[in-house]
């Protein structure tokens, strides 16, 4: 549909009488009516972007966002070829390179692709596509030469997917909501474009992995935002098993690592945190039902594999250990540990083929690095890099690494972060001022990923903190729950409680103080600028709730599965009485200082209208609130010329507001 509405001026659409909206009634779904264009708001231009020299300290905000590395990868059944997303060419796009080294070729071209899988014959590469981060995608497959592309299953209105696995014989299961009731069923798929549906679902399930025999599947149920149940689902007869299940109370995760199967398809392993603190390794035995722990550190596993054989069979995954992977190559046998010396600091993922000749893949993204292909021989414990990131010009040097702090919030809990100090900061009256940068989820969790932002306001003198607030993920099963429901603002207060603790320590400037957020981060930000006033000087939002009524009403069936544990179910009166009371555009008149609002059209997780509201009700109130609407981008911005446009944008907002000479 051709959109003529992109090709008139925020200065026009501000003198609109009545509301007119981007999408019509066809487009809608869930309730979204597209964006209120009589609200004034600044769009990408297509205007030049400004680099700066390479080598210039400090770096201009493009070249921190232009820098860039490989994202989802796979290694080829055989072990000779990676297949991989990128962004270099200004959307995610499918590259394919010897596992050895060489040449990557691109093979897909404007498509904006998801994580490519390979079919189990090695003779296909299966991806996803939706329309502008609208996730509805359509299923792909193109042969690893790039010559030869088909469609397998075209994108449908209304239709989330999340794809599952192969089965050998080349049919696949994956997760969808076609049937129109808002929750996602189990459905079998072909290659040849053919689809069924196997199990209905009556809240949210998940297609995780197939037996090699093709019998069975792993499915889990959503129970929360960071738990969920297992179930073997028994492909013939379409019968559900339960393998676990706790109670709604003890509620945990079985999926922190992925599924790998005996050969047999007698059992399987994964990472379960059920009746402890963090992810363990686990079997499960289809004979005697039994499940038998292998190893629990006090870390999640995480990216578990097993390739190898006989004496020589590896079992391999990572440690989350705060924020920074650890990678663990345990021989099977004997339970003694090889050690991969060179892999750069972050987070690693994984992939391993091959039984007499096992061949590790390691994709690394750290502060250091946006993306680095690694080889390792895993019974060696050798490791060479295959791929390395382009740092765009920018110092690896003088690339900050974030340091973990811990601090008892005012209850006691122990809250985490992570933080970026700006090269020769000085502490107390001399202190930088700070930026926090709140996660989304909320369950997600701070790690030490390459950040462009976050590197790009260090080396500019700010100092830069990622909190890991009550309810993120990574820090103990216990810790991801102490922000349910009624205590939802607790983990709004723990933002202060940093603040406020890095102040004392004489870390960071605390007048100075600014806060940013994306999605759930962006509801943070309303949240703590309403519920605090005056302790951070402004605010960025991006795509954030404003009323949790109405964005609990409409949200997309990809987050209305875990929204009754971790909000409550809004259709009952307890917690509509709540959310009235406790949203944030409910207590905008506390807000007095300025706030940068961003929202894609396109959003099918949070409705641009929770942006929207937020616009209206602090410009009414004559707060300065300066709105970034972006047509051709749903939750996030995925495509490059958005990211530039808007990060800088973004960038000389919290300069201005935090007193930086921009000169400099």
């Amino acid at each position: 549909m051709t959109r003529t509405f992109l090709l008139t001026s925020s200065a026009a659409l501000a003198v609109m009488a009545v509301p007119a909206y981007a999408q019509d009634n066809t487009e809608s779904f869930d309730g979204a009516k597209g964006a209120d264009l009589s609200i004034e708001a600044i769009e990408p231009d297509g205007s030049d972007v400004k680099l700066g020299k390479a080598g210039e300290y400090p770096a201009d905000i493009a070249r921190y966002l232009l820098a860039s590395g490989p994202g989802a990868a796979n290694l080829s059944p055989d072990g000779e070829t990676i297949a991989f997303s990128w962004d270099v060419s200004g959307q995610p796009e499918l590259w394919v390179m010897p596992a050895s080294g060489g040449v990557p070729q691109q093979l897909t071209f404007q498509t904006g692709v998801e994580a490519p899988v390979w079919t189990p014959d090695g003779k296909g590469l299966f991806y996803s596509a939706d329309r502008d981060g609208n996730e509805q995608p359509g299923y792909f497959m193109l042969s690893p030469d790039g010559k030869t592309e088909t469609e397998i299953l075209p994108a449908k209105r209304g239709d989330f997917r999340i794809f599952g696995d192969f089965a050998q014989d080349g049919s696949f299961i994956y997760a969808s909501t076609a049937r129109g009731a808002g929750v996602f069923d189990i459905y079998r798929g072909s290659l040849l474009g053919e689809a069924e549906i196997i199990v209905q679902s009556e809240l949210g399930l998940a297609a995780r992995s197939i037996s090699p025999d093709g019998k069975y599947a792993l499915v889990t149920e959503t129970v929360g935002e960071d738990g969920d149940n297992l179930y073997l689902l028994d492909l013939r007869s379409r019968e559900m098993t339960t393998i676990s299940k706790p109670d709604v109370a003890d509620r945990a995760s079985h999926s922190l690592g992925g599924f790998e199967w005996r050969p047999d398809s007698q059992g399987f392993g994964f990472s379960s945190n059920v009746g402890r603190e963090f992810g363990a390794l686990t079997t499960f035995s289809l004979a005697t039902g039994e499940l038998r722990t292998i190893a629990s550190p006090d870390a999640d596993i995480e990216n578990f594999e097993v390739c190898g054989e006989g004496q020589n069979e590896l079992v391999i995954y990572t440690e989350n250990h705060g924020g920074f992977d650890k990678l663990r190559i345990r021989n099977g046998r004997d339970g003694s540990d090889r050690i991969v010396p060179g892999l750069p600091e972050g987070t690693y993922s994984l992939d391993c083929e091959g039984t007499t000749d096992p061949k590790l893949f390691v994709r690394v993204n750290g502060w250091r690095t946006p993306g680095e292909l690694w080889m390792v021989d895993p019974l060696a414990g050798t490791a060479k890099k295959i791929f390395a990131a382009n740092l765009a010009g920018l110092d690896a040097d003088r690339l900050i690494r974030p340091q973990i702090v811990r601090y008892a919030a005012r209850d006691g809990v122990e809250l985490q972060g992570l933080l970026y100090l700006p090269e020769g900061a000085q502490k107390g009256e001399n202190a930088p001022p700070v930026v926090f940068s709140v996660h989304g989820g909320p369950s997600g969790q701070s790690r030490a990923n390459f950040d462009a932002v976050a590197q790009y306001h260090a080396a500019r003198g700010v100092a830069v903190f990622e909190p890991n607030v009550r309810g993120s993920t990574g820090l103990g099963r216990t810790y991801s729950t102490l922000d349910d429901r009624e205590k939802r603002l607790d983990s709004v207060r723990d933002l202060v409680d940093l603040k406020q603790a890095l102040a004392t320590d004489g870390l960071i400037d605390g007048n100075r103080a600014a806060v940013m957020g994306g999605s759930y981060g962006g509801y943070a930000v309303n949240a703590v600028l309403a519920e605090y006033p005056g302790e951070f000087i402004a605010g960025v939002s991006l795509f954030g709730v404003a009323d949790w009524v109405t964005a609990l009403e409409i949200a997309s069936p990809s987050l209305k599965a875990s929204d009754r544990i971790e909000y409550g179910d809004i259709t009952e009166e307890r917690w509509r009485a709540f959310y009235l009371l406790n949203s944030p555009i409910r207590k905008a008149d506390q807000i007095t200082v300025p706030v940068l609002y961003s929202h894609g059209v396109q959003d099918p997780r949070i409705d641009i209208y929770e942006t929207e509201v937020m616009v209206k009700a602090l410009r009414a109130n004559g707060v300065e609130a300066p709105f970034v609407r972006i047509p051709d981008e749903g939750h996030g911005w995925r495509k490059l010329s958005n990211q530039l446009f808007y990060y800088r944008k973004q960038a000389e907002f919290l300069e201005e507001k935090l007193g930086l000479n921009t000169s400099e």
